[in-house]
């Protein structure tokens, strides 16, 4: 059940988790059967396990990434999450498809990512 308190909850401990690269943080994120989708047509890592080691090899260092978002649509059944991600060099917009269980955890979570134009 997907609702914006769950969704907020939600995104804060995916920061929390990002900030922190802590495995538990991350495996508490996503259902155990998770599939975290990196594009929209990627192999998605499928299961907790996978999603936490495939995290932390691609890990961000902590402290390196400021973070805003805003919810799209939120329903029953998903959130659509517009974001912006901004690293001391770069910067991403981010659209995400998220879909929560019962429990607040990601079932299926999808990103898209677009690098931002270099500015000169």
């Amino acid at each position: 059940m997907t609702s914006l308190d769950a969704v907020t909850a939600w995104i804060a401990n995916y920061r929390r988790a990002w900030e922190s690269n802590d495995p538990r943080h991350i495996a508490d994120l996503f259902a155990e059967d998770a599939a975290y989708f990196t594009e929209p047509f990627a192999q998605p890592w499928l299961g907790r396990d996978t999603i936490v080691e495939r995290w932390l090899a691609i890990r961000d260092e902590p402290g390196s990434t400021t973070f805003e978002w805003h919810p799209l649509i939120v329903t029953e059944d998903l959130a659509i999450i517009e974001a912006t991600t901004t690293y001391p060099d770069d910067a991403y917009s981010n659209l995400w498809v998220l879909r929560l269980d019962n429990l607040g955890q990601a079932r299926q979570f999808t990103e898209w990512w677009m690098k931002h134009p270099d500015k000169k």
